[in-house]
């Protein structure tokens, strides 16, 4: 079975449910899955894949060709997006069944209508089961990392995204990273590894002291080894708000051109997502959307005294709620 998400690390996440039903409907297959190589820790700890192909494309676009060998896949699977071109790199191939969405430019694949305003997780589980493909959103959560994490019980903020569009202003990090040190709370800040002046400047803005910083693009279970022992994870609408998720740490993930309903975390009081409604912005924008402009450093703050809250009610201890026994 070969499957296509050859997107981001935000992606890749949001299909994990998917995977895993593909993983239980097809036993006796080896699942090989199209994905950027660097992503290769990540696909190995979903349990569902077998085997990575390496692929990717500038522009996070279809890749223009697979480096497949031997028989054609038994089974083809476009979790990339509705098509045209995704399908017809698979069907190219010569897969014995393709399993996609509809699309009128490939009248040959007969799957489910696409809708544009869907959430993504639910969205590839919807398809599958129209497949017959039973299939669990909420089928999310990454085993926890063995390696210790790197500031156990920090607030880690993440101020860049994969578009200027989706980065909130790096200024408001500051004023919160300066609020929440004035608490007593130990804050850490990450980026990419393209994002290292975009770290620094935060660092310096919030006098954090270099062994808070992890600027230049963690390795992959470093990363995931901070966002599973912090305290909350801070950011934007990119890939480190869906691993705070994988790994059930609290969350405060902020919203702009696309909302919430589309790329938010599941509605659980530990994952606040921020959003102010109104038009659709374009997520690969080369300006900060005005939606997420509207969100301040208060907003931010609020939804972190909430989750603090939350942590004390289950202090062991604490006093029951209202309505529970003691």
């Amino acid at each position: 079975m070969l499957v296509l998400r050859a997107l981001g690390l935000g992606d890749l996440l949001a299909g994990i449910p998917a995977l895993r039903a593909l993983r239980r409907a097809y036993p006796g297959h080896e699942l090989v899955l199209a994905t950027p190589a660097e992503l290769a820790p990540v696909v190995a700890a979903t349990g569902a894949v077998d085997r990575l192909l390496p692929a990717a494309e500038p522009g996070r676009a279809v890749p223009r060709a697979l480096d497949w060998t031997g028989p054609p896949p038994d089974v083809a699977v476009d979790l990339h997006g509705n098509g045209p071109p995704s399908h017809r790199l698979l069907m190219d191939l010569g897969p014995g069944k393709l399993l996609a969405f509809a699309h009128p430019e490939t009248p040959e694949v007969d799957g489910p209508p696409w809708y544009a305003e869907e959430h993504e997780r639910d969205r590839w589980c919807r398809m599958l089961e129209a497949y017959g493909i039973d299939a669990d959103p909420s089928d999310l959560r990454l085993p926890r990392p063995q390696a210790p994490p790197p500031a156990p019980g920090a607030v880690v903020l993440h101020p860049g995204a994969g578009a200027p569009s989706r980065c909130w202003p790096v200024e408001r990090y500051a004023a919160v990273a300066e609020a929440l040190r004035a608490r007593g709370r130990r804050v850490v800040v990450t980026g990419g590894a393209d994002e290292g002046d975009l770290v620094a400047r935060l660092a310096k803005l919030a006098h954090l002291p270099d062994t808070d910083v992890f600027g230049g693009g963690l390795p992959y279970d470093r990363l995931s080894a901070l966002v599973a022992g912090a305290r909350t994870v801070v950011s934007g609408d990119t890939g480190i708000a869906h691993l705070a998720v994988a790994h059930a740490t609290p969350s405060v993930t902020l919203f702009g051109p696309v909302p919430p309903s589309r790329w938010g975390p599941p509605d659980h009081p530990r994952h606040r997502a921020l959003w102010h409604p109104g038009p659709d912005g374009d997520p690969h924008g080369h300006e900060t959307d005005p939606a997420l402009l509207r969100i301040g450093t208060d907003d931010v703050l609020d939804a972190l005294d909430v989750l603090d809250r939350l942590d004390a009610l289950d202090a062991p201890g604490a006093a029951p709620a209202l309505g529970e026994a003691p």
